[in-house]
């Protein structure tokens, strides 16, 4: 019979879950526990996951670890021991420091052993104290009940294969399903606190690796690298484009999307995820709100494992409108002081989110009026919201001369006046290299390879791009007039003095910021918050100290008030202020926007 190693880091296992009937078992086997007489585990792979049935002593526990709560697995051999370097492996499995492991192709490995031994990979939801999190568990089972290894191996392989077609949701076969896609990853190393790089290293580089899912990493150097990435490249070579940063990488990622010719092809077919290592990252913790993930500041592991499951879910976008551009949101548009602190707070940005605390309290002390109209289609019935549908043809959100170049041509840079300045710098030599630190030969840039893998430094060969004659943003089409023609009369309009006026579309406009607490991935909604002139300090304070309850979104009075829109317009006096739209800054004056639901499809953790 086989014999299992349990480590001792599989005390995260979820205990007390018994299979049902409904259960399908499809291998089983039986493990015995050299260290302890008359002890065994029964180990069956279901339906349901990994069931581990310990029998000691004449009584049984079992222990569940669930499917979703497995990456992956890998079959190994025991690695060859030196020589005085204690009892062979066989012998005693006393720790989890006794059995060293190599692959199966090593010229480490030891030919006297000829067990295999399949590590199962998981991330275990576990309740501490205060909260939920995931502990990485690890479980080896060893594989001896024949004379030589490849019998063993054959065995252990036939595990490995029905497992990883469960997890990935296939027909079950003895041939483990290949997917040779590469995941996209676009990672921004100044993002928030400047530490992208070192949590990729750390804390996802070993899951992919877990998963045995490939990537691509490609390493920004300059505003707006990533939008014009993806507007040039081939995009459906990658299962996936994943955004490691703040929510500002992702809102290049969706908008260079949105300047290609074939935008809703790319949309449907080439999902898009986040790893939240900016001072904001909303949408992060919105989509961890939605799917019961726990979420944990610079712990990637639950939305790490959404990109080994290939799990999607639809998102809205909102299409903005200015005087000069067309551009498109997943988060929140801005006016007045959650702008002013966001923008503001930029020269703390070493400090992480502590920056938005510290800027709230300066700016409630010098208090800002911000003079304008809102313009807003209030939603009346919640519960039978009328789904716009997608548009069937490709078309245009801003007319121009040109045409886009090919999404298969060469990298192209979409330049606004910063970029440009920047692009010029690089190429007269001047620009500081910003992957300075990992060079595509450093040994240092190693650990991002996995296999398949690879890590593109972004001064590698032909890694420059030039800027394209036109560029142009398509799109939906907008239902809307144009910014400076009259609104339908049906609209609600508001003119005064605003302290704010902030709307989302996501629960959550920051870690600690719970924005508006009904709100869905897509539902078709966005909250619009209006404070006006005449709010106390102290309200305001007390807002911004329960930002984290959401509680604001329950209460109307003469001065806050928050209002489900299908669209809206703003138009501010005077030349002084900022406005964002997911956190960055746009030219200041009249801007409109309206939603158009489920157009992206989101990468998103699997807890059913």
């Amino acid at each position: 019979m086989a014999d299992p190693q349990h480590e001792k880091d599989v005390v995260g296992v979820v205990e007390g879950e018994h299979s049902d009937s409904r259960e399908h078992v499809y291998l089983q086997e039986t493990f015995y526990i050299l260290s302890k007489k008359n002890a065994m585990f029964r180990v069956r792979l279901t339906s349901k996951g990994l069931s581990l049935i310990k029998e000691a002593d004449g009584s049984s526990k079992e222990q569940t670890i669930l499917l979703r709560d497995i990456v992956g697995s890998k079959c190994m051999r025991s690695k060859r021991r030196r020589p005085g370097a204690g009892s062979c492996v066989c012998s005693s499995f006393v720790g989890a420091q006794q059995l060293k492991v190599v692959d199966e192709n090593s010229g480490d490995l030891d030919e006297n052993d000829v067990s295999a031994y399949l590590y199962v990979y998981a991330y275990i939801l576990k309740r501490s104290r205060r909260n939920l999190k995931r502990e990485r568990t690890t479980i080896t089972l060893r594989f001896r009940s024949y004379d030589k290894y490849e019998d063993n191996n054959k065995e252990a392989q036939k595990w490995r294969a029905t497992l990883k077609c469960l997890i990935g949701g296939h027909p079950i076969t003895y041939t483990p399903p290949i997917n040779d896609k590469k995941l996209l990853i676009l990672l921004n190393p100044k993002s928030g606190p400047g530490k992208g790089r070192e949590l990729f290293q750390t804390k996802v580089a070993t899951l992919l690796q877990e998963a045995e899912v490939p990537y691509d990493l490609h390493v920004t150097k300059y505003a707006q690298y990533a939008r014009e990435f993806v507007r040039t490249r081939n995009v459906y070579s990658w299962r996936g484009i994943v955004a490691v940063g703040g929510d500002g990488v992702l809102f290049e990622v969706l908008n260079g999307m949105f300047e290609r010719l074939d935008w809703q092809q790319a949309l449907s077919e080439v999902p898009l995820a986040i790893l939240p290592c900016g001072s904001g990252n909303g949408l992060a913790k919105s989509i961890c709100h939605q799917f019961n993930e726990p979420y944990i500041p610079q712990n990637l592991t639950g939305l790490s494992m959404a990109l080994t499951r290939g799990k999607t879910t639809p998102l809205d976008v909102v299409r903005i409108e200015t005087k000069t551009k067309i551009m498109f949101s997943f988060l929140s548009v801005g006016w007045g002081l959650l702008s002013d602190i966001d923008i503001e707070s930029e020269r703390l940005r070493a400090i992480g989110g502590q920056r938005f605390a510290v800027w709230a309290l300066a700016r409630i002390l010098g208090l800002r009026k911000y003079k304008g109209v809102v313009s807003y289609a209030r939603i009346k019935d919640l519960s039978n919201l009328p789904k716009p549908k997608q548009p069937l043809t490709l078309s245009h959100s801003v007319s121009q001369d040109g045409a886009l170049d090919s999404p298969d041509a060469e990298a192209f840079i979409d330049c606004d006046e910063r970029s440009s300045d920047m692009f010029s710098s690089a190429l007269n030599g001047k620009h500081q290299r910003v992957d300075s630190w990992y060079s595509v030969n450093s040994r240092r840039s190693a650990f991002f390879s996995t296999r398949g893998s690879e890590y593109h430094s972004v001064t590698s060969e032909n890694s420059e791009m030039r800027s394209p004659v036109h560029v142009c943003m398509h799109g939906p089409a907008s239902h809307l007039p144009s910014l400076m023609s009259q609104l339908p009369s049906h609209w609600t309009q508001e003119e005064g003095e605003f302290i704010m006026v902030h709307v989302s579309y996501q629960s959550y406009i920051g870690e600690d910021f719970l924005f508006a607490p009904r709100s869905q991935l897509s539902d078709g909604i966005m909250w619009m918050l209006i404070i006006k002139a005449g709010v106390s300090r102290s309200q305001l304070l007390s807002f911004l100290v329960n930002a984290d309850q959401g509680l604001h979104a329950e209460h109307d009075t003469e001065y806050i008030k928050m209002v489900p829109v299908s669209a809206f317009r703003i138009v501010p006096e005077g030349s002084e202020g900022h406005l964002t739209v997911d956190g960055e800054l746009v030219e200041y004056g009249p801007i409109q926007a309206e939603i158009f639901p489920n157009i992206v499809n989101l990468l998103v953790p699997d807890t059913q």
